[in-house]
């Protein structure tokens, strides 16, 4: 029974942190629109989402590079500068504008450059699991609203469908995930969302996340989700024998397990571009809310239910098959009960 109300929690924990990027994207798209932060010039240009993979392939040989020099460091400090500066994006828009100074001529919130740099420090100097989340979550929400507004229904769905297929070949075919996921974990830094199983569990004194002896079997740095394994039970690799099954440790019996924050991020890209682009009516005053948005919502909860259910097994999966597609048929579910043709729903 113990056990049972472990994996209810951290379920609940999982889903929780979920709703709250996805809400929080919603919440940051209009003001996002009206601040002008769009990320480019034609929003309904699909080569759009074959830049940014790209991109991500490129960022992806970087980080591998960086670890095999084992310089690290470069890396943990450009994450943290990065949460700095989507907090500061979050924030700007979240802080009041009377706030605003002046600046050599220039207007420069003073209070939300200060929150984006105090959540930079937390990341610096006390990196425990509910930093790390709360980062995550804002970071996550402000990735994930920027991307919504600067990608429209069709480069939304392009840019998901490319990055559930690379993330499913990463992780069962190449296996680089493996390698990169074993790099930064132990980084703490938040690429990561941290779901504790246990009230005394504190991700700063846990030494085991990612030695040689306890490597994850997923990434959690782009979309895998990483069970946590104790090093007496760690599972077979497979350089000890072609992919041989090893006993693995209930999941529940372990004091934590991981989620990439991509998984949470790229998901509600799609539901964040439904809000903005999809011509249906609001369902919510205040909110960027219409009926594509919110089955987009409902379908990516329902690829991570399944997601969690096939870990909770005890094994480790790519996440974004599920979550990219959950998202993706969600959003033309509701595109089509909206009264929105086919061809309207894919953009074209």
């Amino acid at each position: 029974m113990e056990n049972r109300t472990r994996v209810f929690a951290a379920v609940g924990l999982t889903v929780a942190m979920f709703l709250l990027v996805q809400l929080g994207a919603l919440a940051l798209v209009e003001p996002f629109q009206q601040a002008g932060y769009q990320q480019v010039e034609n929003p309904s240009d699909p080569t759009n989402s074959l830049v940014y993979v790209a991109a991500v392939l490129v960022l992806t040989g970087v980080m591998l590079a960086i670890i095999k020099l084992d310089v690290q460091w470069l890396l943990r400090g450009a994450i943290i500068f990065t949460s700095g500066l989507l907090s500061w994006y979050v924030f700007s828009v979240v802080i009041p504008a009377w706030l605003v100074v002046q600046w050599g001529g220039a207007p420069l919130n003073v209070v939300a450059l200060g929150a984006a740099a105090t959540v930079s420090l937390a990341l610096a100097v006390h990196p425990e699991w509910y930093v790390i989340d709360a980062a995550g979550v804002l970071m996550g929400a402000g990735a994930a609203g920027l991307f919504g507004i600067s990608f429209s229904l069709l480069p939304a769905i392009v840019l998901l469908t490319v990055l559930a297929v690379y993330d499913a070949i990463s992780v069962y075919g190449t296996e680089h995930m493996l390698t990169l996921a074993s790099g930064v974990m132990d980084l703490k830094i938040p690429v990561i969302l941290v779901i504790p199983m246990t009230l005394s569990y504190s991700f700063l004194n846990d030494d085991g996340v990612a030695d040689e002896e306890n490597e994850p079997e997923a990434s959690a740095a782009d979309g895998g989700e990483t069970p946590e394994t104790d090093a007496d039970d760690a599972p077979a690799t497979d350089a000890e024998g072609d992919h041989a099954e090893a006993e693995r440790p209930e999941v529940s019996d372990r004091d934590v397990f991981f989620i990439g924050l991509g998984d949470a991020v790229m998901p509600t890209v799609m539901v964040a571009s439904a809000a903005s682009f999809a011509p249906a009516d609001p369902l919510v005053s205040g909110l960027a809310l219409n009926l594509p948005a919110l089955t987009s919502m409902v379908g990516t909860i329902g690829g991570l239910l399944v997601l969690l259910w096939m870990v909770m097994k005890g094994r480790a999966h790519a996440g974004l098959p599920l979550l990219n597609g959950g998202a993706i048929g969600g959003y033309l579910v509701g595109a089509l009960a909206s009264g929105i043709s086919l061809m309207q729903a894919i953009g074209l």
